[in-house]
C-alpha cells in the first residue's frame, strides 16, 4: 500500500524559508513522478513542481521558479520542496503526490495516483 507522508509546513514571515518533507513507502520501483501541489481555500488544487524519481529531471511552475526547488533522497524515500522567499500568496495546503511514470511530468491533478493528507503552509506579510 503505498503511503505519503508530508511534514515541514507551518507559519513563516514573508521572505522566510520553509522545507516540506514527503516520506513516500510502498512504491514498488522508482518508475513514478513524485509532485507537490497546493490549494488555498476556495480554489482549485494546483501543481507547483514535480521530478522524476528515476532520472532526477524537475519542472517547476513559473509561479514559483527561482524561489522553489524540488529534489528527492533516495536513500531515505524522500522528497524535498525547499521553498525560499515566500509570500503571502504561497499560503496553502501543500499535498505529495506520486504518478506512475506515463512518459512525461505531468501538471495535471488526475494524473497522479497517489496523495499525502497535506500540510498546513501559511505565510504571514
Amino acid at each position: 500500500q503505498v503511503q505519503l507522508v508530508e511534514s515541514g509546513g507551518g507559519l513563516v514571515q514573508a521572505g522566510g524559508s520553509l522545507r516540506l518533507s514527503c516520506a513516500a513507502s510502498g512504491l514498488t520501483s522508482r518508475n513514478y513522478v513524485m509532485g507537490w501541489f497546493r490549494q488555498a481555500p476556495g480554489k482549485e488544487r494546483e501543481f507547483v513542481a514535480a521530478i522524476s524519481w528515476r532520472s532526477g529531471n524537475t519542472y517547476h511552475e513559473d509561479s514559483v521558479k527561482g524561489r522553489f526547488t524540488i529534489s528527492r533522497d533516495n536513500a531515505k524515500n524522500t522528497v524535498l520542496l525547499q521553498m525560499n522567499s515566500l509570500k503571502p500568496e504561497d499560503t496553502s495546503v501543500y499535498y505529495c503526490a506520486a504518478a506512475k511514470w506515463r512518459g512525461v511530468i505531468s501538471r495535471r491533478v488526475p494524473d497522479y495516483d497517489y496523495w499525502g493528507q497535506g500540510t498546513q503552509v501559511t505565510v504571514s506579510s
